[in-house]
């Protein structure tokens, strides 16, 4: 496949395909965010605008996200491995296979995402993709892990 060569074996044999988005709209002041905490959250107008204040220095000054929009949405796009990771494990514990898929042509994704209407007037880019199926056959090698002692230090 042109635009997802890491996808294309996993395409083939998966039942379920998810392109998972992330957002661009993050900024501490952006209308997303406050939208969020007061109509989602239910803040009181000061709480928000205390919560605004210490949201901008975290991405400002802590992160520094806010240096160019790669910054923001790289961490953004790092928020959305949260749910693929939850995803993943829920599967498996009902006994559905996944793999998670980074191989993809961004530009023509994106392209593809947007020309479909699917990126909210471009409040959201491609981050990372998973298949999900059931396995018809067993693995053709046996994978193999580093031990746990090789690669965690416990302080």
């Amino acid at each position: 496949m042109k635009i997802a060569s890491g996808a294309e074996r996993q395409l083939r044999g998966a039942s379920h395909f998810v392109i998972i988005l992330a957002r661009t709209d993050i900024r501490y002041d952006s209308e997303y965010i406050i939208n969020h905490m007061k109509s989602v959250q239910k803040m009181p107008d000061e709480l928000v605008e205390m919560l605004v204040g210490s949201f901008k220095n975290f991405q400002e000054n802590k992160l520094k996200l806010l240096e160019n929009e790669r910054t923001l949405f790289d961490w953004s796009s790092k928020q959305t491995y949260i749910a693929l990771a939850n995803m993943m494990a829920a599967a498996a514990q009902i006994g559905i296979d996944s793999t998670p898929i980074e191989g993809f042509n961004f530009d023509d994704v994106h392209s593809l995402l947007e020309s479909e209407g699917l990126l909210e007037n471009k409040k959201f880019k491609p981050s990372v993709m998973a298949a999900f199926g059931y396995r018809k056959e067993g693995p053709r090698r046996p994978k193999t892990r580093k031990n746990l002692s090789e690669i965690v230090q416990w302080v």
